[in-house]
This record gives structure tokens, sequence and C-alpha cells, in this order.
């Protein structure tokens, strides 16, 4: 006797995938794309899947006709590459064979907790390309190592606030605006010469340069609504990065430290 599908538990599994790909930083047709191919795998060809950056709603028939749906609200997210590929790893895995829902909850279970770079490794991270950036952009050894040291002050604060949840319009001004007082005190104390070039090669790392990215291939592929939201979100997180900084220069200057 031919199992009965369990279109409950399958609609769970295939939003919570579809969920993690989203908070994770994927696209939005990759993410619908997703959860569309996991319910064909199991002869659901006819499935809805809307999504925008802050939610993803599914809707599937179950064998009576009756529409059962799952809406899950995502209220703050990241970008990791390595999750997104071991979730694309996974839903490919799914349509190939179509596995029983324990092997999935285990798989999705070991995703989850698979572990991302540590803290130590993240800030090592961000004060490199504060240096990196700092050369790039035409200062020299003094500014790049200033702005290393800004860098390695920069993470751990940017990381505290996320912890708490704190807005990240503000977290940007906050972050900004100290990094550019400790450039222009580095610059004042002859420590660098160029302060310009330290406070724009550690803000690189809070331009939002993937969200960018992800709004035009959302934008292409007619997902006009997703892609106008990030394109906000990019914008919110330019401008309060130009605020913080703009702010203290103005502050500094009023203190006649520049």
């Amino acid at each position: 006797m031919e199992e009965r599908l369990d279109y409950t538990t399958l609609l769970n599994l295939a939003t919570e995938i579809g969920f993690d790909l989203l908070q994770n930083g994927a696209e939005i047709y990759r993410v619908e794309d997703s959860v569309r191919r996991i319910f064909a795998a199991y002869g659901i060809p006819n499935s809805d899947v809307f999504t925008i950056p802050s939610c993803i709603l599914v809707t599937i028939n179950d064998e009576a006709g009756r529409p059962r749906t799952r809406v899950r609200r995502l209220t703050s997210s990241t970008t990791n590459i390595m999750r997104i590929e071991r979730y694309n790893s996974l839903c490919r895995e799914i349509c190939r064979r179509a596995p029983d829902f324990e092997w999935i909850r285990s798989e999705i279970d070991r995703i989850d907790s698979s572990p991302c770079y540590s803290l130590f490794v993240q800030i090592l991270a961000t004060a490199f390309i504060s240096f990196s950036f700092t050369l790039f952009y035409g200062g020299n050894i003094w500014d790049a190592l200033v702005a290393f040291a800004c860098g390695f002050i920069l993470k751990p604060i940017f990381y505290a606030m996320q912890k708490y949840n704190s807005n990240s319009f503000f977290n940007n001004i906050i972050c900004s605006a100290l990094i550019t007082v400790l450039a222009t005190l580095a610059f004042h104390l002859s420590i660098a010469s160029h302060y310009d070039k330290i406070i724009i090669g550690t803000l690189m790392n809070l331009v939002p340069g993937i969200a960018i990215t992800n709004v035009m291939r959302d934008i292409i592929a007619g997902d006009l609504l997703s892609g106008t939201i990030k394109f906000i979100e990019a914008l919110l997180v330019a401008l309060g990065i130009a605020l913080g900084a703009g702010l203290a220069i103005t502050a500094m200057r009023l203190l006649a430290v520049l």
C-alpha cells in the first residue's frame, strides 16, 4: 500500500529551507525556485511561493484539494555564503532522490549547527580589509596600520550592537562616527598622513556590496517589489554611514582638531 504523503511536514520543511536561505542572504528568485522544486520532487507541481526580504509565504493543496499555508516572518538577516551553498546542495539532493523527511530534518539541523568563523577571525578579517582598502585608495603604510587598528575596533563594536538587536541604521551611524573620530585623532597626533583614506578604507567593511548586487539580480529576475525593498535598505545603510562620518567630521572641525 502506498504511503500517504505528510503534507504538513513537507510544507514545514520546505518553508524552513526557504526561510533559512532568505535569512542567510540568498536572492529572492533562488528562495522561491528552491521551495517550488522541493514540492515538485514529492509530486506537487503546483505551489505558490511569495517572498520578500522580510517574509516568506508558501501555499500548497493537499490530496483533497484543500489549501495549506505557512508564513514565516524574518526580522533580521545576514550574509553567509557557506550556508547558502549547503542549503543549495541539500535542495539538489532532495530533488534528485526525494528522501524521507527525517533525513531532511537532520540535514537542516546539521547545517544550522555548523560552526561559522569565530569572532576573532572575523575581527582579523575586518582589520586586514581595512588595511588593504586604505592602501588601495592611496594611503601610505602608516595610514594602513591605523586603519588596521580601526578595523580591529570596528568589528567587536558592530557585533555587540547586532547581538542586542540594535537598529542597523543607528549601528552604521555610530560605527562610522567612531571610525571617523579615531582616524582624525590619529591624523591630529601625526600618526597618519591621510585621515580620509583611513576612513574610506575602514568603512568599506560596512558598505552593503552584496545587497546592492542582489538588488540588481532581483530586478532583472522580475522581483521588482523585493528589489525595491532591498534597494531602500541599501540606501539607508549608505545614508547611515555618510551621516555618521559627516557628523563626526563636523564635530572634529568645530573642536579645531582638523
